[in-house]
Order: C-alpha cells, then structure tokens, then sequence
C-alpha cells in the first residue's frame, strides 16, 4: 500500500491554475536543457521516502479541499546557500484531479495514507478541471460531483 504527501498550494486558486504553473515551470526547464519533472522545494524531508517513492502521489489542497495530485518520482535531500537542510520533491509533470474532498488547512505537508486518498476523476478531469471554480464547487455540495 502507497503512502502519500498532502500540501496546501498557497496562492493557487484552482487546478487549472496549477496545471498551469507545472507548464511554465516545464517550459522554463525546457529552454535551460534541465529535466522534464515538476520539483516542489520543502523545507523538511520525509522519513519515510521508501513508502512515498513505492507509488505514491503529492496530494494538492486547493481553497480548502483536496483537489489534485501529482506522482512522486524521487525525493532529493539538499542544503541551501545558506546552509538550511532542504528537500526537492520530485514529480512527474502530470496534475491529476481527484474527487474533491474538503480539507482544512495546516502548515508543510503531512503524510498521507492509501486509505483516505480520493480516487482519481478519471477521464472527466480535464474537464472537471477547467470548471470555474464556484461551479465546481456548488456541483460538488449538490453530491453531483
């Protein structure tokens, strides 16, 4: 069973916002020959990496609920300039909506188990996504979604 990460996206204000931050962050890398992977900076790194790195997914919570996700690939420990311990959260540059679940906020990330996760949306997501967000929201209260 896969164990997951949970984080707020501070400043994001829906998923179609987010896919579009991994896109530019993916052109930026294109353009400086760098990898095609998404890398989230945190300042504390997870102790249990094997678990997270055996299929799990960093779980995003967008304007208080449970949103979307991203697969982790590798967790990178590192030191900063100032010598600040840091990890790189390394993931593949695919956000996939999930059934959206409220959720309260809290600060860095928190583990996440298999049992609590929201399935995927499956092939509505990307339309799903592209929802304003009231209309996605009032559809969800409504159990429509």
């Amino acid at each position: 069973m896969s164990l997951h990460l949970i984080k707020l996206a501070v400043g994001c204000e829906s998923i179609k916002e987010l896919r579009s931050w991994v896109a530019e962050r993916m052109r930026t890398a294109k353009q400086r020959k760098l990898p095609q992977h998404h890398i989230h900076i945190t300042r504390m790194t997870p102790k249990r990496d094997q678990e997270l790195l055996a299929g799990g997914s960093l779980y995003w919570v967008i304007r208080g609920e449970i949103a979307a996700r991203e697969k982790i690939i590798a967790i990178e420990p590192f030191r900063d300039r100032d010598g600040i311990g840091r990890c790189r959260l390394i993931m593949q540059p695919k956000v996939i909506a999930v059934s959206p679940r409220p959720m309260r906020a809290f600060q860095g990330w928190r583990y996440f188990e298999e049992s609590a996760a929201p399935p995927d949306l499956g092939k509505f997501s990307a339309s799903i996504a592209a929802m304003p967000e009231p209309l996605r929201r009032e559809l969800r209260d409504l159990g429509l979604l």
